[in-house]
């Protein structure tokens, strides 16, 4: 492509930013990122550009509204990234991008630095060769995506004239391997909390009370294991309310998504998978809604031995949400079950960490099969739809705030140590990508 090496030198130079939001310290990296984003839509050609300033990190807006009569896409997208520790595991320093067998390593390189600057170039490739957009374009790009987007729900709500779109374009997912394209559309919501159970004043001695007082932890492993029945499912009373029967076109799409399931259990050490009966692995990871007990702790559990029957244990759990589910609805279902199952001489404090709406996407939609199109187009792979397990919050609040249809375009790879060191990306993806947004833009 024209101009290939200039673009990965630019992207090298945002890359070398420091850009942590979770970190204090890194501050004035963050900012300074933000500013270089909006110098780089300025040479792209964007108009209207801004630095927004919020409770924490700055929100980077700009435009280009020309193009009378056609769509507008708002692009979304993250310039901030994780911390770069255990620093020692890294080849290369997280922060002196490097390439390697085509692939440019570097601090978020895919996630989401590399994927958002493949958008900015591809809107500077339009305007050089054309002098204009083919559509309108407008560009959202936040700061604190790494620390749950804190600020940008309430900017979002209060600026919806400034947003409107007619589809949310966000590169922040990933291929299912190289070669095979992918849209995700299903997201599921999230719910955590942790949970503190008491029972006696104080730790008390085994061979005293042992036998005759309640102990925490006995209670509170009876109280989490209520909380699913033997084939697997959530036995909270209301847990299902608004999940619906995944209809045959969800299933085929869940099942199109290439699986080993032997390959899978070797590589994780499993004998056999676990979950709702009914259900394959996909669809229990995917499209089903799941509560997990996350961690657990109570007593004494250094070295040696202490012989106590303990006063205190604590429980951390997290939902996976589809469908209908409302967080809220679902969190207060799990204190009434609790406050039901609740053991003899316990008392039960619980307190709500996350939540997050689930969000589906119709692949039918035809924002979405354009987008589609223009991935068969440039790597001459049809992309399938899978639904991914996880949650990413802002997307729902777009689809459900500006009432537009989401296209998540990404150009990522599962292998590409994400969150890890030696995050990088296929330097081949960052190219295509370009093409293929340039592509997409061009047909709406």
């Amino acid at each position: 492509m024209k101009h290939n090496e200039q673009y990965i030198n630019e992207l090298n130079e945002f890359l070398e930013i420091p850009s942590i939001s979770s970190m204090p310290e890194h501050k004035e990296d963050v900012k300074k990122a933000a500013e270089w984003l909006k110098g780089s839509l300025q040479k792209a050609g964007i108009e209207n550009l801004e630095v927004i300033e919020t409770e924490g990190h700055p929100i980077v807006y700009g435009d280009w509204l020309h193009a009378e009569g056609k769509p507008t896409v708002l692009i979304y997208g993250h310039y901030d990234v994780q911390p770069a520790s255990p620093e020692e595991l890294w080849e290369t320093p997280a922060f002196e991008p490097t390439i390697r067998d085509d692939k440019l390593y570097a601090r978020g390189a895919t996630d989401d630095k590399g994927q958002l600057f493949i958008h900015v170039k591809a809107v500077e490739k339009l305007m050089q060769e054309n002098g204009e957009l083919p559509v309108n374009v407008k560009f959202c790009i936040e700061g604190e995506e790494e620390m749950a987007s804190p600020n940008l729900p309430p900017f979002i709500e209060g600026n919806q004239e400034k947003l409107a779109a007619d589809a949310v374009l966000i590169s922040d997912t990933s291929f299912i391997e190289k070669g095979q394209p992918a849209i995700c559309t299903s997201l599921r919501g999230a719910l955590a909390m942790e949970l503190n159970l008491k029972t006696a004043n104080t730790d008390l001695h085994s061979g005293v009370y042992g036998g005759g007082v309640p102990n925490a932890i006995h209670s509170l492993v009876n109280l989490l294991d209520s909380l699913h029945d033997e084939s697997g499912k959530v036995s909270v009373e209301g847990f299902y309310k608004g999940v619906q029967d995944p209809t045959s076109q969800l299933r085929e799409e869940v099942a199109s998504i290439p699986f080993d399931e032997e390959k899978t259990k070797e590589e994780l050490g499993l004998e056999a998978f676990y979950g709702e009966e009914g259900f394959t692995f996909q669809e229990r990871t995917g499209i089903r809604p799941t509560l997990e007990v996350n961690g657990l702790a109570g007593g004494f559990h250094e070295e040696g031995f202490k012989t106590i029957v303990p006063s205190e244990a604590h429980a951390k759990i997290s939902c996976r949400l589809v469908g209908g589910q409302e967080p809220e609805e679902v969190f207060e279902a799990i204190l009434n079950h609790l406050d039901k199952h609740k053991p003899v001489g316990a008392s039960v404090e619980t307190k709500k960490l996350i939540t997050a709406k689930p969000v589906s996407l119709d692949s039918n939609n035809p924002m979405i099969q354009k987008a589609a199109a223009a991935y068969e187009k440039v790597y001459g792979v049809a992309p399938l739809f899978p639904k991914e397990g996880g949650s990413i919050p802002i997307v729902e609040v777009f689809s459900r705030v500006l009432r537009s249809p989401v296209v998540m375009m990404g150009f990522g790879l599962p292998s590409e140590n994400l969150h890890a060191p030696n995050e990088h990306i296929h330097l081949e993806n960052f190219t295509n990508g370009i093409e293929t947004v340039t592509s997409y833009l061009k047909s709406l």
